[in-house]
C-alpha cells in the first residue's frame, strides 16, 4: 500500500513538472514575434485605455500570439501604465519589444522628416536637400548664411566657431561646420535655424573629443576643418586619409601649393562629376584654388565640404611616416604616394595603361 502511494505521488509530481515545463515552453513561445518578416503597423492607443483593452486590440491586429501570455508578462514585470497616442509597431517585434515601445511613451510622429546629409557634400547640396525634404527653399538657406546677426550669435554660442566664417571671400559661412549625419525633425515646417542647430550640436560633440588636440595644434579650428574637407574629398579610403593629410602638411611646410583639384572645382563652383575645368578656372587666383601659385604655402580661405570625423581625425593625427609630396588614387580606391613629380607621373601612366585610372562617367 505504501509503495502504491509513493508511486502515485511520484507520478503526480512528475505530471505537475511536465505541465509546468510545458507551460513555460508555451509561455516563452507566445512571447515571440508573430512574424520574422518586417510589417509595420500604426497602432493607436485611445485616451483612457488600459492594458486589458490594448492587449485585445494587439491580438486582433495580429501583433501578438496570445493574450494570456501577454497579460502574464506585464503582471510578472509589474507593468500597468500606458500612454495614449499613436505608436509605430512591427510584426517582427516580440512582446518585450512592444512593451518597451509603450514604456517610452508616444514618441512616434507620422509627420516626422528624416534627412540624411552625406559626408563630403558642400553647402549647395545641403541647401538642395533641405529644399527637397522641408518647406524651406534654397534661398532661405543662403539668406540665413548671410545673416550677420545670426552668425554672430553662433560665434557666441559655439566654442569652435570664430569670426573666420565671416571673412570676405567665403562662399558659404557655415561650410564645413555642419556635421553630416541622418537627423529626424518634427515635420516639414522645421526652420533652417533648427536644422543647423542640430547639425552644429553634433559637430560640437564630435570636436569636443579632440579639444585638447585642437588646442595643442598650430592650426585654428577653421583651418583644421578646411584641411579636413580637402582630405575628405581626396581620400578614397579612411585608412589612407592620415597619409594624405601628411602629404598636404609636407607641401605647406615647404611653401608649396596644395595642388588639390577638388579645391579648384569648388573655387569654380563646379561639381566634380559635372565637367572638366577650363584652363582659366584652373589658373584662377582664387581664395579657394590651391592649383594656383596664389595660395602657395597656404590653405584655402575656408572648407570646401562638410567632412566626416575620420577626415578630421586624419588632420589632427596625420601619418608622420609619410615623407612624400604626391599621391594619386586608382579607380579601386587604392592610394599611391610618390616623392617626386616624375615618380608621380610614372605612377599615373601605369594606372592609365592598366585601366585603373579613374574617369567620371
Amino acid at each position: 500500500m505504501k509503495k502504491t502511494v509513493v508511486i502515485l505521488l511520484c507520478s503526480f509530481i512528475g505530471l505537475v513538472a511536465i505541465l509546468i515545463l510545458g507551460f513555460i515552453v508555451f509561455y516563452n513561445i507566445n512571447l515571440k514575434a508573430v512574424s520574422r518578416n518586417s510589417s509595420e503597423v500604426e497602432f493607436m492607443v485611445d485616451s483612457g485605455s488600459n492594458y486589458n483593452s490594448v492587449i485585445s486590440k494587439l491580438k486582433s491586429e495580429g501583433l501578438i500570439r496570445n493574450e494570456l501570455c501577454f497579460k502574464l508578462y506585464i503582471r510578472f514585470n509589474k507593468i500597468n501604465k500606458i500612454e495614449a497616442g499613436k505608436y509605430k509597431l512591427n510584426k517582427n517585434m516580440g512582446v518585450k519589444e512592444i512593451v518597451d515601445v509603450f514604456n517610452k511613451g508616444n514618441t512616434y510622429n507620422p509627420d516626422a522628416v528624416v534627412i540624411t546629409f552625406k559626408e563630403g557634400k558642400n553647402m549647395r547640396s545641403i541647401a538642395s536637400t533641405i529644399e527637397e525634404y522641408t518647406n524651406n527653399t534654397e534661398t532661405d538657406v543662403y539668406n540665413l548664411l548671410k545673416n550677420k546677426e545670426y552668425l554672430d550669435s553662433l560665434i557666441n554660442d559655439y566654442w569652435f566657431i570664430s569670426n573666420d566664417i565671416e571673412k570676405s571671400g567665403i562662399y558659404y559661412s557655415l561650410e564645413g561646420y555642419l556635421y553630416p549625419n541622418t537627423y529626424e525633425f518634427k515635420n516639414k515646417d522645421v526652420k533652417v535655424e533648427e536644422i543647423f542647430k542640430v547639425m552644429l550640436d553634433e559637430m560640437d560633440k564630435k570636436l569636443s573629443q579632440y579639444k585638447t588636440d585642437i588646442e595643442n595644434s598650430s592650426y585654428t579650428v577653421h583651418e583644421i576643418l578646411t584641411l579636413a574637407s580637402i582630405v575628405e574629398l581626396e581620400g578614397a579610403k579612411n585608412s589612407d586619409r592620415a597619409g594624405i593629410a601628411q602629404v598636404f602638411y609636407n607641401r605647406l611646410n615647404s611653401n608649396w601649393s596644395l595642388g588639390s583639384d577638388v579645391t579648384t572645382y569648388y573655387a569654380a563652383k563646379v561639381e566634380l562629376s559635372e565637367r572638366d575645368l577650363y584652363k582659366a578656372e584652373i589658373d584662377a587666383a582664387n581664395d579657394y584654388n590651391t592649383r594656383s601659385s596664389y595660395l602657395a604655402g597656404k590653405l584655402p580661405i575656408g572648407p570646401i565640404c562638410n567632412p566626416s570625423i575620420d577626415s578630421i581625425d586624419a588632420v589632427l593625427n596625420p601619418d608622420k611616416n609619410v615623407t612624400e609630396y604626391y599621391f594619386v588614387a586608382d579607380k579601386n580606391g587604392e592610394t599611391y604616394f610618390s616623392s617626386t613629380y616624375e615618380e608621380h607621373i610614372e605612377t599615373r601612366d601605369i594606372l592609365i595603361n592598366e585601366g585603373l585610372w579613374y574617369t567620371y562617367e
